[in-house]
């Protein structure tokens, strides 16, 4: 597939590069500079390259939206029309500074980024993944069992191309159910995160859901 990097940070660039050593077009957009972009393309191993949003957006089978919340508009603005495009997003709705989630429980940020552009085709994924584990599950995806990881959306092309994805990185992709679902997957994203990180040498976490509905 050609898979766009909406936002090549910490998760953006890992699993863009992961994308691009599974056998993708990778395209690597939105970083603090033009030199990270190159650098994230020659690192990458396989067909990547560098470019704006509208570059990685063009043509794309899949976008992986990986961007700050406040940074949202900015990138759309710069992607262009995104209608009948795959939107991959694992970017949680936190406020500016990272201290709480700006929308919950009544909707999600994946419900909110689908009303932003409602002919895009929305999936939530890979957002309760702490990104520093990315690489080697990957590498050691076809050494031992796939650790499960769950997504959620209305649309059913938009979720075969996310379970693509997600088996490409090494995971065992779990159905979660209608993109709704995102108001229970995020909030436990951000207790992940705060279990991991916070604290002198924060606690380990495991986690395993024995059935997840129909």
């Amino acid at each position: 597939m050609r898979v766009g990097i909406l936002g090549s940070g910490l998760m953006g660039g890992k699993l863009g590069t992961l994308f691009a050593r599974a056998g993708h077009e990778v395209a690597f957009s939105y970083a603090r500079s033009k030199e990270k972009l190159d650098k994230l393309a020659r690192d990458a191993q396989g067909n990547a390259r560098a470019g704006t949003p509208r570059d990685a957006a063009r043509d794309a089978d899949a976008l992986l939206l990986a961007v700050h919340w406040s940074r949202i508009d900015d990138v759309l603005k710069q992607a262009g029309d995104l209608s009948g495009k795959v939107i991959v997003s694992c970017s949680l709705p936190m406020n500016v500074d990272n201290t709480e989630l700006v929308v919950a429980h009544t909707s999600s940020g994946a419900e909110e980024l689908a009303k932003m552009i409602p002919k895009a085709r929305v999936v939530s994924a890979f957002n309760t993944v702490p990104s520093e584990v990315l690489f080697g599950i990957y590498e050691a995806k076809r050494k031992v069992g796939q650790p499960s990881l769950v997504y959620c959306g209305d649309d059913k092309r938009g979720k075969a191309v996310a379970v693509e994805l997600i088996r490409d990185v090494g995971f065992d992709p779990v159905d979660a159910g209608p993109l709704r679902m995102a108001r229970y997957t995020e909030p436990f994203a951000l207790l992940v995160a705060q279990l991991a990180y916070e604290g002198k040498g924060g606690p380990e976490l495991a986690y395993r859901f024995e059935r997840f509905g129909k």
